[in-house]
C-alpha cells in the first residue's frame, strides 16, 4: 500500500495536492499527487510502499490546512459484483503489510466523497456498513476497543468501485467523511456563527475550551455585523466588544454581555485599561490586509489569542495563503513573541480559512 488518499473540499483539489507533496518532501518522502478536479479528494502515491503507512504516522489531519481525512489506501477495487462486494473488500483486508492493523482495529467507516454527485451514494453506504461490520468482526479485524489503533475505511467512488484503508485514531479526524456535522442554533443572528463554532471545536479539546473561554475574559470582533460569531464567544461567557458600523441582532444585547461599537474595524483601539483576551475577525477583505491587520494587534499587545479567516482568491490560493502565513510568522518572531499557529479549511468555511494563533 502506497498510496495515501486525502478528502477535502470540492474544487480545492489542486490545493490539497500542492499542501501535500510540500508535507511529503518536508519528511523526506517522494511521490506525485493524482488530481481529478471537483472530486473532492486527492491520491498522492508515495513510490516506497512503507512510505504511505509512514506519512499516516507522522502528519495529523490538523497539520494540514486542505485536507480532512487522511487514509492510507490500496489500488482500486473495481468491478465489484452486487451480489457478493464483501469478499473481495475483506481479500483486499486481509493483504495489508501490516498484520497488527487488524487487531488493533476499532470501527468501520464506508464513505464517499462530499460532493452532490456523490450524494446518492451516502444511501448506499450506510446500509453497506452493516453486513460489513458484521463480516470484519467474524473475520476478527475488528476489535470494539475505543480510541485505540486505527479506524478501516471503505471510500466508494461508484457502488461497484471503491478504495479500501486505514487511518491512525490519535492522527485521523474523528468524524465521519471528515466532517464536523453542527446544529445551527436558533438564537444565532446568522450561519456565519457556525464557522466560529467549529474552530473552537477543532483547534481546542473541551477543557481547553473551558480554559480560554469564560466570563473571566475579554474579546473583539472585528466586523462583527449581525452577530454570528459575536454570539459564539457570549455563549461562552466572553464579554464582547463588537465592532462594525452596521447593525447587531437585538437578541445579542439581553445577554448584557456586549457593547456595540461603532468603528471601523480596521481602525478599532482596544479600550483603555482593558486586557482584551481574545480577537475574532470574519471580514471580507484581502489576505494580506487581514493578516497584518492580526499581526498588529499582537504586536502592540492588545490580544493574546485570534481566530480569524482568510479569504482565498480565485487563483493561486495555495501560494496566497503560504505568502500571508510565512509573513504572519516572520513579523511576530521579528516582535519577539512565541507564539503557535494552526491553520485550517473548516467544512463550514467556503472560499477562505480560519487561522489561529495564541501566544505562549
Amino acid at each position: 500500500m502506497n498510496k495515501i488518499m486525502l478528502y477535502c473540499r470540492q474544487g480545492f483539489e489542486k490545493e490539497m495536492a500542492a499542501e501535500i507533496k510540500d508535507k511529503a518532501a518536508a519528511l523526506g518522502i517522494v511521490g506525485f499527487a493524482c488530481v481529478i478536479e471537483n472530486s473532492a479528494y486527492v491520491i498522492f502515491e508515495c513510490y516506497q510502499p512503507s512510505d504511505a503507512d509512514f506519512l499516516a504516522q507522522k502528519l495529523a489531519v490538523n497539520d494540514l490546512i486542505f485536507a480532512r481525512q487522511l487514509v492510507v489506501v490500496a489500488d482500486l477495487l473495481d468491478a465489484l459484483s452486487p451480489e457478493d462486494r464483501i469478499t473481495p473488500i475483506l481479500n483486499a483486508y486481509k493483504q495489508l503489510p501490516v498484520p497488527f492493523h487488524f487487531a488493533k482495529s476499532t470501527e468501520i467507516w464506508v464513505e464517499s466523497a462530499d460532493t452532490n454527485a456523490a450524494k446518492s451514494l451516502l444511501k448506499f453506504c450506510r446500509k453497506f456498513t452493516v453486513p460489513l461490520r458484521q463480516a470484519l468482526r467474524k473475520a476478527g479485524a475488528l476489535q470494539i476497543v475505543a480510541s485505540q489503533g486505527v479506524t478501516l475505511h471503505v471510500f466508494f467512488l461508484q457502488n461497484n468501485a471503491c478504495y479500501i484503508g486505514y487511518s491512525y485514531n490519535q492522527r485521523h479526524s474523528p468524524h465521519f467523511m471528515g466532517i464536523q456535522r453542527l446544529r445551527f442554533p436558533e438564537m444565532a443572528p446568522s450561519r456565519s456563527t457556525l464557522k466560529l463554532e467549529e474552530a473552537i471545536l477543532t483547534f481546542f479539546s473541551p477543557e481547553e475550551e473551558k480554559q480560554r473561554f469564560n466570563e473571566n475574559q475579554i474579546g473583539v470582533d472585528l466586523g462583527a455585523c449581525p452577530g454570528g460569531w459575536t454570539y459564539q464567544l457570549i455563549k461562552r461567557g466572553v464579554f464582547v466588544y463588537a465592532v462594525d458600523h452596521g447593525r447587531l441582532a437585538n437578541s445579542l444585547f439581553e445577554t448584557g454581555r456586549v457593547e456595540h461599537c461603532c468603528e471601523d474595524g480596521f481602525k478599532f483601539r482596544p479600550p483603555k485599561g482593558k486586557s482584551v483576551n481574545w480577537l475574532v475577525c470574519d471580514m471580507v477583505e484581502k489576505p494580506s490586509r487581514i493578516a497584518n491587520l492580526i499581526v498588529k494587534w499582537f504586536v502592540n499587545g492588545w490580544t493574546r489569542e485570534a481566530i480569524f479567516n482568510l479569504k482565498l482568491p480565485m487563483k493561486k490560493r495555495y501560494q496566497e495563503i503560504q505568502r500571508c502565513l510565512e509573513s504572519i510568522t516572520k513579523q511576530l518572531r521579528e516582535a519577539g513573541l512565541l507564539f503557535q499557529i494552526q491553520a485550517k479549511q473548516l467544512y463550514h468555511d467556503r472560499e477562505e480559512i480560519t487561522v489561529y494563533i495564541g501566544l505562549k
